[in-house]
């Protein structure tokens, strides 16, 4: 496992993260203990950063890692949680006093008396815009609920706006190999103000595993059933808003390029590693077979500049004109 340094937080953290989206809500059924076993399973393997909001599963992902935490009491290990998707999505409803109401649910969810990591979560575009809220959470912090904050972003955009208040920590943010953009400004500027940046949706829904297929199906409660045109939330959270037939017929290519002893869903979470700015990648996993499997991509030696811009050749030709100016 490698470990680089989340921006200004100083938090020594495993490049390899746990998303805790999917032992929450929105990717069909789900066990508790085997995500329990996978929670263990993934710190066994050396991650130590596990990413959650209060939104999934009203809750219950947070719950779950509150119980991983008592049982891995004296580890140290860092949990980025998330606000805000709770209420309707209106800039009206992110204000002081519901930062401090959903912080307060959120610390007896997870059993800690301080948030290592809070992110405001996808907020409305025009919340970017409203330094008395930054100076909301700088004073939470403070007062001791919170170590640090930071956001999850939409846009490219956004994340920019939100790196210019000198509170912000963190940034998560859409970036795997389909999902580039994040790549040319972004990034760079992220490390010019010591932000650390969180690389989300890292393997696109799954279609980045090479696992799914013209014929997969998904349960009414999976988002890549539900949200494929967007109806439920961005469409670029399913499939990180590449049309599905285009994805597939781009992890056709991929598969020529993927090293021995590997597999696809490893390549693109080595590839997002070969970037700089990025501080960690948080893949979700519902077993432990996936969480130790996502781990071991860390370990994976450097990709070839021949292999990146490969797949740099692959993104122009296949998302490209699908996502690059959307987000």
């Amino acid at each position: 496992m490698q470990y680089r340094r989340l921006g200004r937080t100083g938090y020594e953290v495993s490049a390899v993260g746990f998303g805790a989206w999917a032992i929450g809500a929105d990717w069909g059924s789900v066990d508790d203990a085997d995500s329990m076993r996978a929670l263990h399973a993934a710190a066994d393997a050396g991650v130590t950063l596990f990413d959650t909001a209060d939104v999934y599963g009203d809750g219950h992902s947070e719950r779950l890692i509150g119980q991983f935490l008592r049982e891995r009491r004296g580890e140290r290990l860092y949990v980025a949680t998330k606000m805000g998707r709770r209420v309707p999505q209106v800039s009206a409803n992110y204000t002081p006093g519901a930062f401090r109401g959903w912080i307060e649910r959120s610390l007896e969810n997870l059993g800690v008396d301080r948030l290592d990591l809070v992110q405001l979560h996808c907020p409305p575009t025009e919340v970017y815009y409203r330094p008395e809220l930054f100076e909301a959470l700088d004073e939470l912090v403070e007062e001791g609920l919170i170590a640090h904050y930071g956001v999850s972003v939409e846009k490219v955009e956004e994340g920019l706006k939100a790196i210019e208040y000198p509170g912000v920590a963190s940034v998560q943010i859409i970036f795997n190999i389909v999902r580039q953009r994040p790549a040319e400004r972004f990034l760079p500027e992220a490390m010019r103000r010591d932000v650390g940046v969180l690389a989300r949706v890292p393997l696109a829904s799954g279609l980045l595993t090479g696992k799914l297929g013209r014929d997969s199906t998904f349960e009414p409660s999976d988002h890549r059933s539900y949200n494929r045109h967007g109806e439920s939330f961005d469409v670029g959270e399913t499939f990180a808003g590449l049309d599905y037939e285009t994805g597939l017929e781009l992890v056709e290519e991929l598969r020529t390029l993927v090293p021995e002893d590997a597999t696809l869903a490893q390549l693109a979470l080595r590839w997002i590693l070969m970037f700089e700015g990025v501080t960690a990648t948080i893949p979700g996993a519902k077993s432990p077979v996936q969480a130790r499997a996502n781990a071991a991509a860390a370990d994976l030696p450097r990709l070839s500049d021949v292999l990146m811009q490969r797949v740099r050749e692959l993104y122009e030709r296949y998302a490209r004109p699908l996502v690059h100016q959307r987000w």
